[in-house]
């Protein structure tokens, strides 16, 4: 795939005229990079799910750039979820929501739900806005990495995954590190109350405060499945060991206060749980090029919203 740095208005033209041709492009979100195809192109939707060894019954979520565009995928959208889009977007959830007739089922894994979501990255703003204008509807984009293993937060993460794997006329928009670090937080719309299906920056606290409604993240009556939802994901190839005291050659993830024991390869000493989620995924790469056979983290403390998001990203790492 070509590497684009620090792309243009120009540029995002260009990747806006490969997505209308069937090709795919990796761009940045505030979250992670998404690897993105037409919605409305099936041939393009399964190269996505071929190339990321993602199994079909795993939907994908599509990104728009305006709440307005909701009509073309979503309906019986609840007034709350309404609320949930106007307060957020753009910027780092995921609502899932019945789906619009004519939605295709490799979008959904066959569910009668859609994943939306609104990023408010620039150059992925930039991307949707061009290929918006051209006619496109929406971005389906899957986070850019292999499924189940560490999502990309940079171009260059991206591009080791993808880089030999493109076809002609395949893009990667190089933005730099992503903002968050960590995925959308995804919110189950389907049920007369939200209920949160992955954990992320947007916090049920905040969910409550905005619509006034309490925000079960246990709750799932129709039992929809969303992205992150597997037992195993996020994984490095590195073993990882959680709150246990590192041996000599472990690699170590641990606040700074944490003193590194003799031996140990210290990973990342984040100071505060936004430096921890964003560069969470950053240090799992660092620990699987380091070829540290074990990698020990010690969670934080808090439970505040992105401190459960960390949390169930590094359980479910584990779970290797």
């Amino acid at each position: 795939m070509k590497l684009i740095s620090n792309p243009t208005s120009d540029d995002s033209k260009k990747a806006a005229v490969a997505l209308t041709h069937g090709n795919l492009v990796i761009f940045p979100t505030e979250t992670v990079y998404g690897i993105g195809a037409d919605a409305s192109n099936s041939q393009a939707i399964n190269r996505i799910y071929r190339i990321k060894n993602r199994p079909n019954s795993s939907p994908l979520i599509v990104h728009i750039s305006n709440i307005r565009n909701l009509i073309h995928w979503a309906s019986d959208v609840p007034n709350y979820a309404k609320t949930l889009g106007n307060t957020f977007w753009p910027g780092p959830m995921t609502l899932i929501l019945k789906r619009s007739t004519g939605v295709s089922d490799l979008l959904t894994g066959g569910q009668s739900s859609v994943g939306i979501r609104v990023p408010s990255n620039r150059i992925a703003q930039d991307l949707l806005l061009e290929f918006e204008n051209l006619g496109g509807l929406g971005i389906a984009a899957p986070s850019a990495n292999r499924h189940g293993e560490v999502s990309a937060t940079t171009a260059d993460a991206a591009q080791e995954v993808f880089g030999d794997e493109g076809i002609s006329g395949d893009l990667i928009l190089n933005g730099g590190t992503c903002e968050y670090g960590i995925e959308s937080t995804i919110i189950n719309c389907t049920d007369a109350s939200p209920s949160i299906l992955r954990p992320g920056v947007i916090t049920p606290e905040l969910i409550e405060v905005y619509t006034g409604i309490t925000c079960n993240p246990s709750k799932n009556s129709h039992g929809v499945i969303a992205p992150g939802m597997s037992l195993k994901h996020y994984a490095p190839q590195t073993k990882i060991l959680i709150n246990q005291l590192p041996e000599k050659g472990d690699g170590l993830i641990a606040g700074g206060d944490f003193p590194t024991p003799p031996g140990v390869v210290r990973i990342a000493s984040p100071k505060n749980l936004f430096e921890y989620a964003k560069t969470l995924y950053q240090s799992f790469e660092k620990a699987d090029s380091l070829k540290v056979k074990r990698l020990c983290i010690y969670l934080p403390d808090s439970e505040s919203g992105i401190a459960e998001a960390i949390k169930d990203r590094v359980l479910k790492a584990a779970s290797r």
